[in-house]
């Protein structure tokens, strides 16, 4: 008798067959790919045995590009044509680079679209999304030569704070690499999972995460094979970029430099972050050079200046780790372990800061240039089908709050940040406005209580409401988020099914310090922000009331005589004059003042109803 196979839908359906995924470390300055091989995750070579991939695309036509190390020995030489640092300019906009103190430096024409990053190069106009793309395909046929096969899918890491639009511009750079992505792991994460299991520890760790570009902490507890983000925090414009920017100024003032040209300020920018790495393993480092003027350049730094002249960089890591344990809720003696992740940890100042700051010496047992790859592979593993998932969990979170605007510029926060991914909560709403029969949902990020301070993502109509009185219908928005951090909004009216949705993908990205900026904004702010909603929503309370009283009034005035008239009439000007420069509490007195003024009036119409409605019917008929 012929037995029936049957397979979980994109998985394969031979059941001992290994399916090939990858794990992707998309850096700002350095880019690797790794795999599970015989249980053990591992990086995987190039044809010459390197496992990192400078992250630099050299366009030199329109058909011939290089990649990596060969596109990096250019860049002194072509700076204009070699794209470098292209995470840093990923999902954001050219006014948000033209305040960043790194990125305005860079030698690049950019274009003049408002909506996404252009780049002038020999081989046309070049997205952040268009670099990213080449670096995955160099990594995807790496990958491929190496395995022997076509990829069944990879997990590609991103900055925990890289919001929607950073995000969903590095699913289309994979898409557009042909990577099918099976899921963007935050880049904390996968590097507690790469130490979790290899060192099967367990308790509360910090991930902290310094790359080239960008900062990220992560407080996770580790249990049994449950990895659970209690917080994350960062800085998404901080990385090991900024060093080098600051020794290069610094190259610059020690020998009165100005008005260098493209190539001898790439030129100079490389020999800094040389210089810097050179100070990781020496006490200095000459930076030797001779300008396209034949100036020639000597100049030697001590590490000690190196750290001097870096160190408020070093500092500014210290204050996300502050806010994240804070809304973890545990106390640096909670803390069983450092996780250092990102090539710029190697740096000393860095590693005794940390060190410093939880009394402990921070874990170092694992390459950090390798371990977000690494752990990235493990769980690509999983999601592919090759290992059970049972195994182990990973619960990841989302950075920001999501929420949407309710009547009178008010924001309700229907995701709160730091929630576990994936989620999804819905919550109800209603209309303002008598016989309304569309709503428009607009969807924002951030803290603060009012939607003038928050970040704007999308928006739309729902539309074919039932015309019913204020406050009647019911209307319940739902907000998704997968586990890739991407959101997906929902309304749907209750009685008649009436249905609305959106996926949001917004076209831009937030500025250098604007999730930075949110958040604390959202505590130096608080009082004043909870003193305002309350007096907003006080305002939409006095808002109805006044429309409700004008209602009654204009169908059964002439129960009143001219003295209830006038006591009612100055309890709306009361009411209406306290909207406009009153607190909350002097807002809701005025309201029960209209409402006291209003009560014998409401019993008379009340009176009259009830005499219509009996009228013509006998006893019995009632």
């Amino acid at each position: 008798m012929a037995l029936l196979q049957i397979a979980e839908p994109g998985l394969s359906s031979a059941p001992h067959q290994h399916r090939l995924a990858v794990g992707i470390d998309l850096g700002t300055t350095n880019s690797l790919v790794a795999t599970v091989r015989s249980g053990q995750a591992q990086c995987l070579p190039d044809i010459n045995g390197r496992v990192t991939l400078p992250s630099v695309v050299r366009y030199l036509d329109q058909q011939q590009i290089e990649v990596g190390s060969d596109a990096l020995k250019a860049q002194r030489m072509d700076p204009l044509h070699c794209i470098s640092s292209a995470k840093r300019l990923i999902g954001r906009t050219l006014t948000d680079i033209k305040t960043d103190e790194e990125t305005r430096y860079l030698p690049y024409h950019f274009g003049d679209n408002e909506r996404i990053i252009q780049i002038h190069t020999r081989g046309g106009d070049k997205t952040p999304i268009d670099v990213s793309a080449d670096i995955l395909r160099t990594l995807k046929q790496r990958a491929e030569n190496s395995l022997g096969g076509e990829l069944a899918g990879a997990v590609i890491t991103v900055p925990a704070y890289f919001d929607d639009a950073q995000r969903q511009a590095t699913k289309d750079a994979a898409r557009l690499a042909g990577l099918p992505v099976l899921r963007l792991l935050n880049e904390p994460t996968a590097a507690a999972i790469a130490y979790g299991l290899d060192n099967r520890a367990e308790g509360t760790f910090v991930v902290y995460d310094l790359g080239g570009g960008t900062f990220d902490v992560s407080i996770l507890t580790l249990t049994r094979g449950l990895f659970e983000v209690k917080a994350t925090n960062g800085n998404s414009a901080l990385g090991g970029d900024d060093f080098d920017q600051r020794l290069f100024c610094w190259l610059l003032e020690q020998n009165r430099l100005s008005q260098l040209s493209d190539q001898d300020n790439a030129l100079l920018l490389a020999l800094a972050r040389s210089a810097k790495e050179t100070l990781t393993e020496q006490d200095s480092a000459t930076i030797e050079a001779t300008l396209s003027d034949q100036r020639r350049i000597h100049t030697t730094i001590t590490r000690a200046q190196f750290e001097q002249i870096t160190q408020s960089l070093v500092t500014r890591t210290l204050e996300p780790v502050k806010q994240a344990l804070a809304d973890a809720e545990v106390t640096k003696q909670d803390i069983k372990g450092v996780i250092m992740v990102g090539g710029a940890t190697r740096m000393h100042h860095v590693q005794k800061a940390v060190a410093t700051f939880f009394g402990q010496t921070p874990l170092n047992n694992l390459n950090p240039d390798e371990v977000v790859a690494l752990g990235a592979a493990m769980q690509a593993n999983v999601l592919v089908g090759n290992k059970n998932e049972d195994d182990w969990l990973l619960l990841d979170v989302t950075p920001l709050s999501l929420g949407l605007e309710t009547y009178g510029g008010l924001v309700e926060k229907v995701i709160p940040r730091n929630s576990t991914l994936p989620t999804a909560r819905a919550q109800d709403f209603t209309t303002f406005k008598d016989g309304q029969t569309a709503m428009m949902i607009h969807v924002v990020q951030g803290e603060r209580e009012l939607v003038a301070d928050c970040r704007s993502l999308a928006r739309f109509t729902l539309r074919g409401i039932p015309p019913m009185s204020a406050g009647a219908a019911r209307i319940r928005v739902t907000f998704q988020v997968d586990a890739d951090g991407l959101l997906s909004v929902s309304a749907r009216e209750q009685t008649t099914g009436t249905q609305a949705q959106i996926e949001v993908k917004p076209s831009y990205g937030l500025d250098d310090d604007t999730i930075t900026r949110m958040l604390k904004d959202s505590f130096s702010h608080a009082e004043d922000d909870a003193r305002e909603r309350a007096r907003t929503e006080a305002s939409v309370e006095a808002q109805s009331m006044l429309s409700a009283v004008d209602s009654a009034l204009t169908l059964d005035r002439d129960l009143l005589d001219t003295a209830e008239q006038n006591r009612i009439q100055q309890a709306i000007d009361s009411l209406k004059s306290h909207m406009q420069t009153g607190s909350a509490d002097d807002i809701r007195a005025a309201i029960d003042q209209l409402s006291h003024a209003t009560d014998e009036f409401a019993a008379k119409r009340m009176n009259r109803h009830i005499q219509r409605a009996l009228q013509g019917k006998n006893v019995t008929d009632i």
